[in-house]
Formats: C-alpha cells, sequence, structure tokens
C-alpha cells in the first residue's frame, strides 16, 4: 500500500450524465471517514461544471453511516448555471440509500473588495513537529496491532502542535492547531486542491469538541458522529505546501458539538473556513440519531 495516491480517490467512474461512482477507503473507523464523502461530492460536482468555476461553498448533511467496503454512487443535480455562478446539489448513494447530501456553489473567479480579520495564531513550525503518523505507529506498536490500513493515513502529512494522548485524555481548552499538507504534488490544479483540503478537513475535527470534557474519541461509551458539514474557499492555495488548521469549539451541549475552522498558509492568508455539527452522545443515553 506504498503506492497509495489521494488523488486516485477522486477519479471518478461516469456512469451516465450526471451519475458517477467513487472508491471508498477504511481508515479504521467505525463507518466511512466523512471526508471521503465530502471530497468525492465535490469531484463529482466539479466535472459538471462550465470551464473556469470553482468552488467557493458547500453545505453537507450526513444521514447514514456509510460503509467502507462499499463504493458509492453520486447523483449530481444541475440546480442553475448562471453568469457568474453555478449550483448543484449532490447526493451520495450506498445500497440504495440516500447517506449524504451537498449543496455547492461555484464561481468564475474575480476581484473584489478584501479584507481578513483574523489572524494567524503563533505557533511552532512544521518542521519543528512530530508528524502524527509516528504516533499512530507508536500507539499500534505499544498494542501490538498491525493496522493494515496506516498507509491510507499517509496520503496527508498532519503534525498537531498541541500534545493530545487519546490513550489518557486531559481536559483541555477546546482548541487545536494542526500542520498540514498534501504528500502528493499537486502542480496548482485548483480543483485537486480544493477537493483534497475538503477530505482533511474532516480530521481531528470533532475530537476539538471533547476536549472540555476530558473524553476521548477512543472511549467504548461515546457514540460520535458527524451531522453536518460546510465549508468556504476564500483564495486559491497549495495544499503540496504547508496550510495550519485551527479548530476551535465555542459549544456543546443536547448531544452535540459544534466546531469551526480556518486555514491559514504559512504567509498568514485566510484560504478557507470550515463549520461543523456533530453526535457527541454518551451510550447511557439511548436516544436514536
Amino acid at each position: 500500500m506504498s503506492d497509495v495516491k489521494l488523488a486516485d480517490l477522486f477519479n471518478l467512474e461516469t456512469l451516465e450524465q450526471g451519475l458517477f461512482r467513487g472508491q471508498s477507503w477504511d481508515l479504521g473507523f467505525r463507518a466511512l471517514f466523512g471526508g471521503q464523502v465530502l471530497a468525492q461530492a465535490l469531484a463529482a460536482a466539479q466535472l459538471t461544471l462550465p470551464e473556469g468555476r470553482v468552488a467557493h461553498s458547500f453545505h453537507s448533511y450526513f444521514l447514514l453511516p456509510g460503509d467502507a467496503t462499499k463504493q458509492v454512487v453520486f447523483d449530481v443535480e444541475n440546480v442553475r448555471d448562471g453568469g457568474s455562478f453555478s449550483t448543484r446539489r449532490i447526493k451520495a448513494i450506498q445500497n440504495g440509500e440516500s447517506i449524504f447530501y451537498m449543496t455547492a456553489s461555484f464561481q468564475m473567479p474575480e476581484v473584489g473588495l478584501e479584507h481578513q480579520a483574523a489572524v494567524m495564531p503563533d505557533v511552532p513550525a512544521p518542521e519543528t513537529i512530530t508528524p502524527d503518523i509516528k504516533l499512530m505507529e507508536q500507539i499500534a506498536k505499544e498494542l501490538g496491532a498491525s493496522p493494515t490500513n496506516i498507509a491510507y493515513h499517509k496520503v496527508i502529512d498532519m503534525r498537531t502542535v498541541q500534545t493530545i494522548d487519546i490513550n489518557s485524555p486531559e481536559v483541555l481548552e477546546p482548541k487545536r492547531y494542526i500542520w498540514m499538507k498534501a504528500e502528493e504534488v499537486l502542480s496548482g490544479n485548483i480543483n485537486l486542491n480544493q477537493v483534497m483540503l475538503a477530505y482533511a478537513s474532516d480530521y481531528n475535527f470533532l475530537a476539538t469538541s471533547l476536549q472540555p470534557h476530558g473524553i476521548s474519541v477512543r472511549d467504548r461509551d461515546l457514540r460520535i458522529a458527524t451531522i453536518d458539514h460546510s465549508m468556504w474557499f476564500h483564495h486559491p492555495f497549495d495544499f503540496d505546501e504547508w496550510l495550519l488548521y485551527c479548530a476551535e469549539s465555542p459549544f456543546s451541549g443536547s448531544a452535540r458539538g459544534l466546531v469551526r475552522g480556518q486555514f491559514f498558509n504559512q504567509a498568514g492568508k485566510l484560504v478557507a473556513s470550515t463549520m461543523q455539527e456533530g453526535l457527541m452522545r454518551k451510550v447511557n443515553n439511548r436516544n436514536p440519531r
């Protein structure tokens, strides 16, 4: 699996007009990784666009857990192609059921009024931080495990600024900073950069909302799942160069956690923003999702 390429995950098969099929990766989670469905849905929509239009936002809902052993079919509805904006509605299907919906909007790039209120946090450089994959391999070794899917975690180099022990969680402020970059050369392909960042945006995100409670994502009494995920693309970026993902959870309650995120390039420019709400339920509360 050393030759695993993330770009291959977004090379969708065209079944007919507006209908596409993508392969699935089993990353070792309880269900299909949400970032995969997000990114493939965006990639499917890109295949239906007039030339030159790029994503500026998408809003999505996860309806059912996906099956990582099966492919996913994407049904893309062309809602509108205007003079400068295009809108698409994407449905992800497995076993004849809709597991995910996305509405995405695309725009012809143009120059406009600009401001940026967000300030990039002052954190250590990525070169000084141990890659997360090294910590994953160490944990697997300590547990005597031999994770066959470890190669699929190597496609993005992630380096968490704070030391977070998922086996012995501490009560922490609901903030997390992660350096990220793709391990592939993307050659400035804006569509591929966007789908890869959408994929990566779901990593370590909802876990930020657990930090004030001192609960690990591995807690056997915890049920955690993404409910909705939105993303806005502000500026072109190169995801084969380092981006800092700044996640913060302003609220949790009613068995839900809310997290917002910002991606900065190394020059401090805000290139993308995200929001996500997810289920965070202890199993002694057995109400269905």
